[in-house]
């Protein structure tokens, strides 16, 4: 029986949904469990490669049969990406299988065929583009919905020219710019879209939260991370080093966007402008000089801004590699995992919602004379 943590009264939740391959699995649980929940609505969602597609497979979901529409679209979807994955050739699970039935020990062949991959591009291994993605969103997600969906809807792809992030919203959704978002370009073709080519977005926002900062009828952003936030050992390997590197590339992104709101956000509620070059000057644009004492100003999104994240344990003690394992059991235990952590979070931090951050952003907070006060209850 699905157990309901009430906060008391509805309220208007941004959702910022990280990238992560099969791990992405772990959002959807997160979701599934918060869709159980009648004490908050859902005003926007940002994601990013997987975080897009869960976001899309929600709001597809949503049109279609409300939040129960939403869990049943979210499962249909990673059925759907099991079902497919059987047949991958980077599907661990089914490898070790497969091989271990000739008497071949994966360990040994892996090497090689990360090899592979290095001295091979998806242009040569795969001339003829073939994406498994594309019939999975064919299959699962209504994109029309998506597109007229009342809930602001922003997924990021990174541009191949100039790798800067590009962020499409609900007009401009197609299964193109999903596929974008999710585009590894040392397995697939790069997405073109309008004559433009594009990348994973988790190079460059992963996921994007500026747009959803900026967007009106909430202050609370709930971020799902599911890329490890840290690791206990020190890669030494080849293979170790290679999966670490790709860790911190793609949360390098996220963090610098917290750093960011850090700063914006001290500055903004010390009412003090910056005069140093750089990032801090956009000041001006969010609107950091209002409510200087008047209360009929207009609210400042920044400095209202509450943030919160859910996060796993479990999963800076993962392999990197099972972020291609899409077997069911590994899927559903993942479902599981997100589950529980928010689970936890509305036990902890249910009453926190509409009122104060839970996320202590103090440790991205790098600007001059900082002296440590901290503006959130936990982290």
């Amino acid at each position: 029986m699905r157990q309901q943590v009430s906060t008391g009264h509805e309220v208007p939740l941004n959702l910022a949904l990280q990238g992560g391959g099969a791990h992405g699995a772990f959002t959807w649980g997160v979701l599934d469990r918060l869709l159980d929940e009648k004490s908050f609505r859902i005003n926007a969602i940002s994601g990013t490669s997987a975080g897009a597609m869960n976001g899309a497979a929600l709001l597809s979901g949503l049109a279609e049969g409300g939040r129960t529409g939403a869990q049943r679209a979210l499962e249909s979807f990673w059925r759907d990406v099991s079902s497919r994955g059987r047949l991958g050739r980077y599907n661990t699970a089914t490898a070790q299988a497969v091989l271990g039935g000739l008497g071949i020990d994966i360990a040994m062949m892996r090497p090689l065929l990360e090899t592979g991959m290095q001295m091979f591009s998806p242009y040569e291994f795969n001339p003829v583009g073939l994406n498994p993605l594309r019939n999975v969103i064919r299959n699962s997600i209504d994109i029309s919905a998506v597109a007229r969906s009342p809930i602001a809807f922003f997924v990021t792809a990174t541009h191949v020219t100039t790798g800067e992030a590009r962020i499409f919203s609900n007009d401009e959704m197609s299964s193109e710019v999903l596929l974008a978002s999710a585009c590894l370009p040392t397995l697939f073709h790069a997405i073109e879209i309008d004559g433009e080519f594009y990348w994973d977005g988790g190079y460059s926002g992963n996921p994007s939260l500026m747009p959803l900062v900026h967007t009106p009828g909430a202050s609370d952003l709930l971020l799902v991370q599911t890329s490890p936030t840290q690791r206990s050992t020190l890669p030494q390997n080849a293979r170790e080093i290679a999966m670490r590197e790709k860790e911190i590339s793609f949360n390098t992104p996220l963090i610098n966007e917290l750093r960011l709101i850090a700063e914006l956000q001290h500055h903004a509620r010390s009412r003090t402008l910056p005069r140093r070059s750089g990032v801090m000057p956009r000041l001006s644009v969010l609107g950091a000089s209002g409510r200087q004492g008047d209360p009929a100003a207009p609210a400042d999104p920044i400095a209202d801004l509450r943030l919160h994240r859910i996060i796993s344990e479990e999963m800076n003690a993962r392999s990197g590699h099972t972020k291609m394992n899409s077997a069911w059991q590994f899927l559903t235990d993942l479902r599981e995992e997100g589950r529980q952590a928010a689970d936890n979070f509305l036990k902890d931090h249910g009453a926190d919602l509409g009122q104060r951050s839970t996320l202590d952003l103090s440790n991205w907070l790098q600007c001059a004379g900082h002296t440590g006060v901290r503006t959130a209850r936990a982290s």
